[in-house]
């Protein structure tokens, strides 16, 4: 009787277990974008085009560099530029692959291989990634099919008052209701 309730018992862990595994990913929150700011900024690369295969040497199959990047001119109102960097396909749920805010409104484009340090291109600030640093981590996912890495851009009416080593959802949160203008680039790669 003991086994039979103790079999039953393991079988209902198991069930309960498989169930949880199926549930999709939780997805995250859309970030608010204001009513007026339907200004779509036009982001490049002259590494890959839009949808293109990423290139090697932007991975961490090769030197982990960021690669170049350059965008529209932001509208007028812009205090800061922000750029994140994710991948939303990696089986853990989005992998974080670069965080960069404070840019300055100026700045239009960015050189290959932005240094990894917490504050670059005078005086903008890199947040921790899901590697658990600050700077541009590469696509680096497992063995499959091609992931998607989507370079997102956004024009804020603000300053954002956060310091380096700010995650994602940290900043993410500062800029809410401040967005003028977004864009983004998507490249893919697989291994």
């Amino acid at each position: 009787m003991d086994k039979f309730i103790l079999r039953k018992g393991w079988i209902y862990l198991l069930l309960l277990l498989c169930l949880c595994a199926c549930q999709p990913k939780p997805q995250e929150q859309p970030v608010e974008v204001k009513e007026e700011a339907m200004v779509e900024l036009r982001v490049e690369s002259t590494a890959f085009e839009e949808g293109g295969t990423i290139p090697r040497k932007y991975t961490c199959d090769g030197e982990n560099i960021s690669p170049p990047l350059s965008w529209s001119t932001p509208p007028e109102g812009t205090k800061s530029l922000v750029l994140i960097c994710d991948d939303p396909d990696a089986p853990m749920g989005t992998w974080v692959h670069w965080v960069l805010f404070g840019l300055s409104p100026e700045i239009s484009e960015l050189p290959e291989g932005v240094p990894s340090q917490e504050t670059v291109l005078g005086g903008a600030k890199q947040g921790t990634t899901s590697f658990g640093r600050v700077g541009y981590g590469g696509p680096c996912p497992p063995k499959g099919p091609a992931h998607r890495y989507f370079f997102k851009l956004y024009a804020v009416d603000s300053e954002i008052d956060l310091d380096a080593g700010a995650t994602k959802q940290e900043v993410l949160r500062a800029i809410e209701g401040h967005i003028l203008a977004q864009g983004q680039l998507m490249g893919r790669y697989s291994r």
